[in-house]
């Protein structure tokens, strides 16, 4: 193997960083299908296959250093090592990463993801499903504007929050309020009804004491942290965000089906 299929190799690796899956499987097919045709027309065909501006201008980037610095290695071997590449950062991307999540006093030697962050990042990383859930929310306007952000450019969200007006004496706050009508309105909002809670011997109902968010099953935040401005800030929260594997799917399928099974119920 030369110093050329290295090059090819490095440049397929770096477009496989840029590209979604997909895509980098659609420029390998235009490769391995146009790669015959003389050098300029190659090159616009093969630029047809990525649909948006940002991705042709790294394809081009791509086949700009194959036209350039590795002229000698062919379509076959290119459409190869950009497959390669493409299963290589898909997996990569799929693998499971957990990551501590933290509010509160922070030792110099240490440095976590913060909370409020961390949520943040679980809302605008959905591109088609959105689950969050907490027992309480108050003062949450960064929250608020990225789900209605994400309402915005066609992400379905489902808001599963603890109701205390519905149940006599929890809480002194109504989530609703605190989400806002923007919110309330993009959103499906549901709740525990108190006919589906269990009871303690002294009649007490059981709450909804869950706090987590979930984007398209592939990133999970967990933590102690409720939606509210004081886990943000002063308390001392911990937390997890998970990213890949299957933790946030099981999650999402979880809640799927206490929707589904009406345990859960819409507002």
């Amino acid at each position: 193997m030369n110093q050329e299929h290295h090059q090819i190799a490095a440049a397929a690796a770096r477009l496989a960083d840029r590209l979604p899956h997909s895509v980098m499987v659609a420029v390998a097919d235009a490769v391995a299908q146009h790669g015959g045709l003389e050098r300029a027309t190659r090159w616009q065909s093969i630029l047809q296959s990525p649909p948006t501006p940002d991705f042709r201008d790294a394809t081009a980037d791509f086949i700009n250093c194959w036209h350039s610095h590795a002229a000698s290695v062919g379509s076959e071997a290119v459409a190869i090592a950009l497959l390669t590449a493409a299963k290589s950062e898909h997996e990569h991307r799929h693998e499971e990463t957990v990551e501590i999540v933290w509010t509160g006093p922070e030792p110099a030697d240490t440095r976590f993801r913060h909370t409020e962050q961390a949520i943040l990042e679980v809302v605008n990383s959905a591109t088609r499903r959105l689950t969050v859930v907490s027992y309480a929310v108050y003062r949450i306007p960064r929250i608020r504007e990225a789900l209605v952000a994400a309402a915005n450019r066609g992400v379905v969200i489902r808001l599963i929050v603890e109701t205390p007006n519905r149940v006599e004496g929890q809480g002194e706050y109504d989530c609703l309020l605190a989400l806002g009508d923007n919110v309330a309105s993009a959103c499906s909002v549901y709740y525990w009804p108190q006919e589906n809670r269990p009871k303690d011997d002294n009649g007490k109902l059981g709450i909804l004491h869950v706090k987590c968010a979930v984007a398209d099953g592939n990133r999970l935040f967990l933590s102690s942290a409720n939606l509210t401005e004081y886990a943000f800030t002063i308390n001392m929260e911990l937390g997890l965000l998970v990213t890949g594997g299957k933790l946030a799917g099981q999650v999402e399928r979880h809640f799927e089906r206490l929707v589904a099974t009406r345990v859960l119920d819409c507002i």
